[in-house]
């Protein structure tokens, strides 16, 4: 069944029966699933604004989430530069230094765009006695932070090497992103001794459909075009917390609004530059 309306926890509670199960966990996306958005860019936002990296860097990961949410599909040659620039900024700083300055960026740039409604469906699992994970392409100390901030059990993410406190430049694995993260959570599973047939899986985008495949029960979240297709024949349920008109395929009104939201942090970046 399909939700196109905004969500109420009266109405959320009574459509999802959540069972008492240890075996069983829930397993969220991030972006557009849990928050509005890409966290890496909110996060790359607050770096940028801390001066860790110039206007043009922010520019051209922005345009690159541009592309994404139109063309629905993501460049492996992109995806490449961006994990070696983002290797590149972390290589010789400490953990510490990095897990502040997720910290601060999340209470300035994210935690006002959590999805109400996505965040009511994970407390119906930790209700249940069940465990949550936010399953996410971000670093994991991002998404360690935002699975504390809201109360979950913690976060599978991309992990940096790590050398005595300092990070060394390189991956532990590759970037847990599309078939990367059923291997995580089947990982997960083994350990925790979770049943994955009984476990859930949440996400909006059809790069994730490997990840709601390795779970008996698949929920589509404000999906996009190809995820809702996808969920349509896979008969997986759907949940759309955005307004109709917001759940419309993305056009080129909402592509510019994008773009010169972009703009305009530039902008303020350059003019802050200008004044120091």
């Amino acid at each position: 069944m399909e939700m196109k309306t905004g969500w109420a926890s009266a109405e959320v509670e009574a459509a999802l029966s959540v069972p008492q199960d240890p075996t069983a966990a829930a397993f969220f996306d991030v972006d557009n699933t849990m928050v509005r958005g890409a966290s890496i860019y909110y996060f790359a936002r607050g770096l940028a604004s801390r001066r860790f990296f110039s206007h043009r860097d922010l520019a051209k990961f922005a345009w690159a989430q541009v592309k994404f949410r139109v063309g629905g599909s993501e460049d492996p040659a992109e995806i490449e530069e961006a994990k070696k620039s983002a290797l590149s900024f972390v290589a010789g700083r400490h953990v510490s230094e990095l897990v502040g300055l997720c910290e601060e960026i999340f209470d300035e740039l994210m935690a006002h765009r959590i999805w109400s409604g996505t965040r009511a469906l994970a407390q119906l699992h930790l209700d249940a006695g069940q465990r949550v994970w936010l399953v996410t392409a971000a670093p994991v100390e991002l998404g360690d932070i935002i699975a504390r901030r809201l109360g979950l059990t913690g976060a599978l993410g991309t992990e940096a090497e790590v050398v005595d406190g300092i990070y060394t430049g390189r991956l532990v694995n590759d970037l847990l992103h599309g078939p990367a993260k059923p291997l995580a959570i089947g990982q997960l599973a083994a350990k925790e001794g979770l049943d994955l047939a009984r476990c859930t899986a949440y996400s909006d985008s059809a790069n994730d459909v490997p990840m709601l495949s390795c779970v008996g029960h698949a929920v589509a979240v404000n999906p996009d075009p190809k995820l809702r297709r996808a969920a349509h024949r896979a008969g997986w349920e759907v949940r759309d917390f955005r307004t109709v008109r917001k759940a419309a395929k993305v056009t080129a009104p909402v592509v510019v609004a994008g773009v010169l939201g972009t703009l305009a942090v530039i902008w303020a970046i350059r003019a802050a530059r200008r004044r120091g």
